[in-house]
């Protein structure tokens, strides 16, 4: 039997999400974003094609480094204004009945007792349909948001991943059993006491006492997804993550960081298929090669430089910059990220082609272009080849390339066994992406020992460990983050070239 392909619709609540400047686009929809009725078109149109979700990103702090400021951010629409996708989520509930939703949320900032909540709630009300996107946010901004003065280390957000999403497990899992809802009227007792339990969790940076507020929805645990491609990030996603949005340059990169997570996996006592591999996918389909590459020069022309700038953090303001100097010659040898690596991987890049590059639309491994026929043989390639499990699409026109992939694409992989016909009704998500009778997280799941365990509650669990950084004050315990009087930083960003 072919291996069938997963494929999410790639959202954010924001009318520009990494397609930069196609907002203006004249036949985009993206500035609908607060109008109720844009959801719920999004929600049906994606049912009818019975996408397995819709995923939606998020970022809780701005992007204000680019020119030292917010005005290019602000002046692109370069995810802000943003909204929170969970709110959308229960909008796009309200008129479906099968697909399911992703939504992203942090777990550095804010205390996870009132998260669990939200997502308990959620997932009753999509009757098991929800999933989380864990993410321990980068931006400097969103630090300062919160009462910080500045980032949390890197691997040090994953080690408090780790602490947050056990909270959350003795709640969703652990704080009622199974069988407490008893719902007898006759005896009036609607829940038993003895099988809703306080969780008492103490930890370095949260101390949660319990019980859950909600009972049990039919996953308890959301579908756990999670970006990464470090190794704190592998690590975090053998111990916890079901599915996670990977990449790569080629195949071979690809399949190698899939292998490592499966290894991690295994190592905290998973198999090796416990988590499912997505990548970000640009599809564009025509009748024919011609009418596709007409679609892609369409968009091209209201591509912008700067918003994919903004978006990058970028430092320096390479658009001022004469395109035919050398990006090697102007940058500092201590300057890191993406210029660094490409200034380093090819000396004689100039400014011009590398900025051809960052405002392109990152138009590598997983970009096709063409008829039915000619996307779907790429797509069995990234299936065969490089071992995922399915594609996080990327939206050039909002409602433009979902309808395209719906009416030209899924027929041919229908044709060829990679997509469903139908939906099975009721089913949850977990069993979507798993199978049936996998509403819940597996037995070997680490989340899974709290369920029906009352004792497993008080026992006190090794945490992943990365960073050697020692925590200092601005990674005091979150707890007491809202008390602080925060000292406002900025990092200034050079206005001319050293």
């Amino acid at each position: 039997m072919p291996k069938p392909l997963v494929v999410n619709l790639f959202e954010m609540n924001c009318v520009s999400h990494i397609v930069h400047g196609l907002w203006s686009h004249p036949d985009n929809n993206r500035h609908r974003i607060n109008d109720i009725e844009y959801w719920k078109e999004l929600a049906q149109l994606l049912e009818y094609g019975t996408f397995d979700a819709v995923f939606l990103a998020d970022v809780i702090g701005a992007y204000d480094t680019f020119r030292d400021g917010l005005d290019t951010a602000v002046r692109e629409a370069m995810q802000i204004p943003r909204n929170d996708p969970f709110l959308a989520i229960a909008a796009m509930a309200a008129v479906t009945r099968n697909l399911g939703f992703g939504g992203t949320f942090s777990t550095t900032y804010e205390p996870p007792f009132g998260f669990a909540q939200r997502i308990s709630t959620l997932d009753h009300l999509t009757n098991g349909r929800l999933g989380w996107n864990i993410v321990t946010s980068y931006l400097p901004n969103a630090a300062r948001n919160f009462g910080l003065d500045d980032e949390i280390p890197h691997d040090k957000r994953f080690e408090i991943a780790d602490e947050y999403i056990d909270v959350l497990y003795k709640l969703w899992e652990g704080s009622w059993e199974d069988s407490a809802v008893l719902f007898d009227r006759e005896s009036r007792i609607y829940a038993d006491p003895a099988r809703v339990h306080y969780i008492d969790h103490a930890s370095e940076h949260y101390k949660v006492e319990g019980p859950h507020l909600t009972q049990p929805s039919r996953q308890r645990t959301p579908v756990l997804f999670q970006a990464t491609g470090s190794k704190a990030g592998a690590e975090f996603a053998g111990r916890h993550a079901e599915v996670v949005f990977t990449g790569g340059g080629t195949p071979e990169e690809v399949r190698a960081n899939i292998r490592l997570m499966k290894a991690r996996a295994v190592a905290h006592g998973r198999t090796p298929d416990s988590i499912k591999f997505l990548v970000r996918a640009a599809v564009i389909v025509g009748r024919s090669d011609l009418e596709a590459q007409k679609k892609l020069e369409g968009y091209r022309k209201y591509q912008s430089v700067e918003a994919a700038l903004a978006h990058g953090q970028s430092h320096f303001d390479f658009a001022r910059v004469p395109p035919s100097v050398k990006l090697s010659t102007i940058l500092p040898k201590d300057y890191k990220g993406h210029w660094r690596r490409l200034a380093d991987t090819a000396p004689e890049v100039t400014v011009g082609e590398a900025l051809r590059q960052i405002g392109g639309f990152n138009e590598g491994r997983y970009f096709v272009v063409g008829t039915p026929k000619t996307v779907v043989d790429e797509i069995e390639r990234w299936i065969d080849e490089d071992g995922i499990d399915g594609i996080n699409l990327l939206q050039f026109l909002t409602f433009e390339t979902a309808r395209d992939f719906i009416e030209r694409v899924i027929p041919e992989l229908r044709r060829r066994g990679r997509f469903r016909e139908s939906y099975n009704d009721g089913e949850t998500l977990r069993e979507r992406i798993f199978g049936a009778g996998h509403s819940r997280l597996p037995a070997e799941h680490y989340g899974a020992r709290y369920r029906n365990n009352p004792a497993a509650l008080k026992i006190p669990t090794q945490r992943l460990r990365f960073a050697e950084t020692p925590a200092d004050a601005s990674i005091a315990p979150l707890a007491a983050v809202a008390a602080r009087t925060p000292t406002i930083k900025r990092t200034a960003a050079p206005t001319a070239l050293p």
